[in-house]
């Protein structure tokens, strides 16, 4: 089952009113070793001028030893294509679709090139639970995963290190908004310690900025797995009136419980772990976004009417954006 078009499509418009930022991004985990990959093609317009916006392509290796390699180049969004109805992108010389992914970003003698298989039969996690949510103005940020549970074949090399990858469990997404969230945590996790291919969880918590004023909402948690093709969602509005989450720069604990299932759990990482990056909102403001994509982590599932599962992990995706820039975590790109 594919992900409904509108998903997929880019929705920042040459007509904007106002900024916009917009991602796709994939990533992947070694399930033999703390290595992986994340890449990312990015829209940026700011509130100044929307209509000239910036098309991004982003990559970064993730070593287990902490030798992370992080890239980035940028051009004019007219030189770039996202297309409207599909996920169909090109920034630069990185393209990017449902089935593959190919690319070379070259950053201050650091490079990092590609040439990616994907496949995928799972269906989609659509975070919110009303497709009309994703076309009203709140929620602010806007988060849907087409590819969840993908599995990633190819070639990666690394400042001339090839690495060689065999069905690397894996994730495409695709976010849009007004503006980063204030604060947030977001992660997913398809590798297990235990081996467990048939685990899927996503998550995030965030707090956002309210109206004119800029008054912070409280923490706004959701949770999302998806088991043996069973889905149990802590999405709808009494879940989210009732889900905990608490956001430090390194770590992000959860909670959440319906008369489906119970589900609580952290994932962290050391300060090594993590790759800094910078994400500039369209007011001028800037986001630190501390990316891991080697994250540790343990989760207690209990869904009602079956065994619960606690299941640990040392290959999560863990990305937590602040406005505080005291948070210690080298800043690469």
């Amino acid at each position: 089952m594919n992900a409904a078009p509108n998903y997929e499509g880019v929705r920042y418009r040459a007509n904007a009113k106002h900024g916009h930022v917009e991602s796709y991004f994939l990533k992947a985990n070694d399930p033999q070793s703390r290595r992986a990959l994340w890449l990312k093609a990015t829209i940026y317009a700011t509130d100044r001028d929307p209509t000239r916006a910036l098309a991004e392509a982003w990559a970064v290796a993730f070593d287990g030893d902490g030798e992370h390699v992080a890239v980035k180049t940028h051009v004019p969004l007219s030189t770039a294509r996202f297309d409207p109805s599909r996920m169909e992108i090109a920034v630069d010389a990185c393209t990017l679709d449902r089935r593959r992914a190919v690319g070379k970003i070259d950053t201050a003698g650091r490079s990092i090139a590609w040439d990616l298989a994907l496949s995928s039969n799972a269906a989609p996690i659509v975070h919110f639970p009303r497709p009309w949510l994703y076309e009203a103005p709140f929620p602010s940020s806007k988060l849907v995963s087409p590819m969840p549970d993908l599995r990633v074949s190819g070639t990666l090399d690394v400042n001339g290190t090839r690495w060689t990858i065999d069905r690397w469990p894996g994730l495409l997404g695709h976010n849009w908004g007004r503006q980063h969230a204030h604060l947030y945590a977001w992660a997913h996790c398809n590798v297990w310690e235990d081996g467990d291919e048939d685990v899927v969880f996503e998550g995030l918590s965030a707090r956002v900025k309210l109206g004119k004023l800029g008054v912070l909402s409280p923490m706004t948690t959701l949770l999302c797995v998806r088991h043996r093709g069973v889905r149990y969602d802590l999405n709808g509005a009494l879940d989210l009136a009732r889900n905990r989450g608490e956001i430090t720069a390194r770590r992000w604990r959860f909670r959440g419980k319906n008369s489906l299932v119970a589900i609580e759990g952290e994932l962290w990482g050391e300060t090594d772990d993590f790759v800094g990056l910078f994400y500039a909102n369209p007011d001028g403001a800037m986001t630190h976004c501390l990316n891991s994509k080697i994250a540790r982590g343990e989760i207690a599932i209990t869904p009602r009417g079956r065994a619960p599962m606690t299941l640990r992990t040392r290959a999560a995706a863990l990305e937590i954006g602040t406005r505080d820039h005291n948070h210690g975590i080298r800043m690469y790109v």
